[in-house]
């Protein structure tokens, strides 16, 4: 990948950088999922159901998937660190007309705005951590900035709910505009110029899976795990309420056991990916079909599920990293533009994961959703095994230099 100068100053600004999109990638997934522990009192405060407050969740998830491959085109010519910057203003103020908002649809129009800014963020931000550190240290680059996700999932959406406890939901978000704003000033003083250079027109965007067969395998592994993902994760809290018999507390507990473990797993293959990637996703997906059977066979007890929830968040976090050089490996030209296809496709494959496995947990219980998982994450592993090298043979992204 792209790099900048290896002098000592200049590696600590790159990896200031990296920790301002980090920081970056905290704030728009805190800002995704902070609803989800806030919808009654944002339902109550606005006076609709709280079936239509989680429309707060989903229309941001739509509008983070469908629009981004558009936006990124139609903004290839645009700076990254510009367009960066740009993006933490749109979550500050769509962060700001939430917690000032008079009623539920001005609301809805906010957050439907600001998904738009958090997809083109998941289709740019990677990449430019990658590109300002040299070449060897690109995918630990890339770990530390998805770690921010495990991060949000850890910290700051149980966060959000505590100061929700304490204050209420419009300070909450208010609070989360300011924090918006400091992190667009620590983006300001620490990233460098990043000019666009991996972007194309839009209807290239849509031609790369027709014209590149390893990135065809690519996204439909990914979209195969994300589906089985979600389809047992989104069930997981009434799976161990009514299989396990544990408490709220004990969920809660779990929930964030699953965040850490995704961080180990971040942390793990960041130092296996460069030299294994295909290896490492395999392994990966390996301790995503393990791990669910694992919540079948042994989750009927704390005990059980606690293990099974350790190596599944663990599998996933390591699976995320995976995906990203397992992109970039197959599409190195044009790498922004692969990632906004797979960024709509990861949104789409939450979406219908989550809407699949609600089928499955309505006909065959909680344990369905968890077996329709099951085959998913197999059928992704069967993909993975099943793909082959490019015909140099290597499983390493190919490096490149930028002025």
């Amino acid at each position: 990948m792209t790099t900048t100068s290896t002098e000592p100053r200049s590696l600590v600004r790159a990896w200031a950088g990296v920790a301002a999109i980090t920081a970056s990638l905290f704030v728009f997934v805190t800002t995704e999922l902070m609803p989800v522990g806030l919808l009654t009192p944002v339902s109550a405060g606005l006076s609709v159901s709280v079936g239509l407050a989680g429309m707060m969740v989903t229309l941001y998830g739509i509008s983070a998937g469908v629009g981004v491959p558009f936006l990124v085109a139609w903004s290839r010519t645009v700076n990254r660190r510009a367009l960066l910057a740009a993006l933490l203003v749109v979550m500050a103020a769509g962060n700001l007309v939430t917690a000032v908002s008079p009623d539920f649809a001005i609301l809805l129009a906010a957050r439907l705005v600001t998904g738009f800014a958090h997809g083109v963020f998941w289709a740019i931000g990677v990449a430019m951590a990658m590109r300002l550190v040299p070449g060897e240290k690109a995918s630990k680059a890339a770990a530390v900035v998805l770690s921010g996700m495990s991060i949000a999932t850890v910290v700051g959406v149980p966060l959000g709910t505590f100061i929700e406890s304490r204050t209420d939901w419009r300070t909450t978000f208010l609070i989360w505009s300011g924090l918006s704003l400091l992190v667009l000033v620590a983006v300001v003083l620490t990233l460098p110029s990043l000019p666009s250079h991996s972007a194309i027109p839009v209807r290239e965007v849509f031609a790369l899976p027709l014209k590149n067969g390893r990135l065809r395998v690519v996204m439909t592994t990914v979209a195969l795990y994300v589906l089985g993902h979600f389809a047992a994760y989104t069930f997981i809290r009434p799976f161990m309420e009514q299989n396990a018999g544990v408490s709220p507390a004990w969920v809660t507990g779990l929930l964030i056991v699953f965040g850490v473990g995704g961080a180990v797993g971040n942390f793990v293959a960041g130092h296996t990916v460069t030299a294994h990637l295909r290896a490492t996703f395999i392994v990966a997906c390996t301790g995503l079909v393990a791990s669910l059977l694992l919540v079948l066979l042994i989750g009927a007890g704390p005990a059980g599920l606690a293990v099974a929830v350790v190596l599944w968040g663990v599998s996933f976090g390591a699976a995320n990293l995976c995906q990203v050089n397992m992109m970039l490996a197959a599409a190195p030209d044009t790498f922004e533009a692969a990632m906004s296809l797979n960024t709509m496709g990861y949104n789409i494959s939450i979406a219908l994961g989550a809407l699949l496995g609600g089928l499955f947990a309505t006909g065959f219980g909680t344990t369905g959703a968890v077996w329709f998982g099951v085959a998913l994450t197999v059928a992704a592993l069967l993909t993975a095994f099943g793909s082959h090298r490019d015909s140099s043979g290597s499983d390493h992204p190919r490096e490149e230099t930028h002025p």
